[in-house]
């Protein structure tokens, strides 16, 4: 690996990125270093245009969404940015290249048959079902990412609210309803019964055999609960997809600068892709409730 490279990963370590982040950088970044030393190409200061335009075009050909691509496209821009800043290179051969246009492609979200068929799935009966049926319904409920989930400890269950360490480790909270708690409540009983007297992480849902609970995982227990709920194949049964279940049923009553707020977004602009999975019958009939001349109507004189 360029030892630019490896200083680049370092410091994003030390920044505190997401593992996830790490891992799509890391990842785009020796695979673009394979193709360039094909290429006869063994310094970073010898990267040109057409190399990195080549890569994409490669990829591109090989069938990756123009969305993949802009990731690499990221990968390579932050990175080559870094060493300008380091002084490896004086000059980004990224400065003249542009991402590709992504397609526009709206999320099906489930519907509210459909959920209530998936936060009814699994039971109390023993441990694993009760966690999966606490994590299934906290994210309905709260529209928390997986990896968000993933983190949440003991102490981040409050009494009306739920801590949530968001990405670049922001902080926010997210209400506790009550029939959340009730859940929650029933899951921490057979929890506490499960692991008694048992040397356990702060983690607030464990693994089987007491360990923080892995993405994978996550994904397990929601395509067991797809598969059985007869979930429409068009829908990806997912924590992403109830995420946007979430963000959609908050848009419906919200402005998007609060669902914005809820999502843990940095800007608006992250949130504006959920308004698209808001149908004109919706619109229309929250258009009835919110038109100015009807609320009006109630305090004329």
């Amino acid at each position: 690996m360029f030892l630019e490279v490896e200083d680049y990963i370092f410091d994003c370590q030390s920044r505190g990125l997401s593992q996830k982040t790490l891992k799509n950088y890391r990842n785009h970044l020796i695979r673009f270093e394979k193709y360039i030393r094909e290429q006869g190409v063994n310094k970073v200061i010898d990267i040109k245009p057409i190399h990195i335009k080549k890569f994409i075009k490669l990829k591109q050909d090989a069938g990756c969404t123009n969305k993949y691509c802009n990731g690499i496209y990221k990968a390579l821009k932050v990175f080559f940015d870094y060493c300008i800043e380091n002084e490896y290179i004086i000059k980004s051969p990224m400065k003249n290249i542009k991402p590709a246009k992504e397609e526009k492609r709206t999320i099906e979200v489930f519907t509210d048959k459909e959920t209530n068929r998936l936060i009814n799935y699994y039971d109390y009966s023993n441990y694993l079902n009760a966690r999966n049926k606490a994590i299934v319904n906290m994210m309905f409920d709260t529209g928390v990412r997986t990896t968000e989930l993933l983190g949440i400890t003991n102490d981040d269950i409050q009494v009306d609210r739920i801590k949530i360490y968001g990405k670049g480790a922001k902080e926010r909270f997210i209400a506790l309803s009550t029939e959340l708690k009730k859940i929650l409540r029933r899951y921490e009983r057979i929890k506490d019964s499960y692991f008694y007297k048992k040397d356990i992480p702060d983690y607030y849902f464990l693994s089987r055999t007491g360990r923080q609970l892995t993405v994978e995982a996550i994904e397990r227990l929601w395509r067991i609960a797809g598969e059985e709920c007869d979930i429409r194949d068009s829908v990806r049964c997912s924590g992403h997809t109830a995420r946007h279940y979430f963000a959609t049923k908050m848009m419906e009553k919200n402005d998007i600068y609060t669902v914005s707020k809820l999502l843990g977004h940095s800007t608006v602009a992250n949130t504006e892709r959920y308004i698209a999975t808001l149908t004109d019958e919706k619109l229309i009939e929250q258009g009835k409730v919110t038109s100015p001349l009807t609320t009006l109507k109630g305090g004329r004189k």
